[in-house]
């Protein structure tokens, strides 16, 4: 007679995984989250494209996590108040935790404006024992501004869009980031490798 499964108690997380150290060992690498932060059109998702090519042309895996993409599927709904930025930050954190924990490098590109919300993945990152590399993509607010790729500010300063970042909203920048580039001085081949440089020290 076998002995039958036991009850699992309420509430429990299941162990029926690998560790993540011995993930490390099958994969020969550590995964890891990038977490680029910095105002609209500051050059976030060009950096982020060139981080993941890098990664994979080495045969790593890596994944983008960009914040507009992500309004279009697991982050629909969320209003671009306080408390949806919030919720919307603390999504993509448990998203990148996840593919991090796997062994991949999340690369998450995201305004992400409050610092407390990037403070609390931070936290939920170090908690698990993965790497949260933040990285503040700098940029003058009248250089994003003569970009405007999307003519965002644009409407903005028109009065069409009522909360946005750097004109009627605010944004916090990092006070001690793991990588600091300034994107109106250095060109985004340069940004990228300087932040994987950091992957490798």
């Amino acid at each position: 007679m076998t002995n039958p499964s036991p009850t699992p108690t309420p509430g429990a997380i299941p162990h029926a995984r690998l560790s993540i150290d011995r993930r490390v060992q099958l994969l020969g690498h550590r995964g890891c989250t990038i977490w680029l932060t910095g105002l609209p059109a500051s050059g976030k998702s060009t950096i982020a494209l060139l981080i993941e090519e890098m990664q994979l042309a080495k045969k790593i895996p890596a994944l983008i996590l960009d914040g507009d993409t992500l309004r279009h599927g697991l982050n629909a709904g969320l209003g671009f108040d306080a408390q949806g930025r919030a919720e919307a930050v603390r999504r993509a954190g448990e998203s990148a935790l996840i593919l991090a924990e796997s062994g991949a490098i999340a690369i998450v590109s995201m305004v992400s404006p409050y610092r407390s919300d990037r403070d609390a993945v931070r936290s939920r990152h170090a908690k698990l024992g993965v790497a949260f590399i933040e990285v503040f993509v700098d940029a003058p607010l009248a250089v994003v501004e003569s970009r405007d790729p999307k003519g965002l500010y644009k409407k903005a300063r028109a009065g069409e869009i009522p909360a946005f970042t750097g004109v009627t909203d605010p944004y916090e920048p990092p006070t001690h980031p793991e990588v600091h580039v300034r994107t109106h001085e250095s060109n985004a081949q340069e940004c990228a490798t300087k932040i994987c440089a950091v992957l490798t020290a």
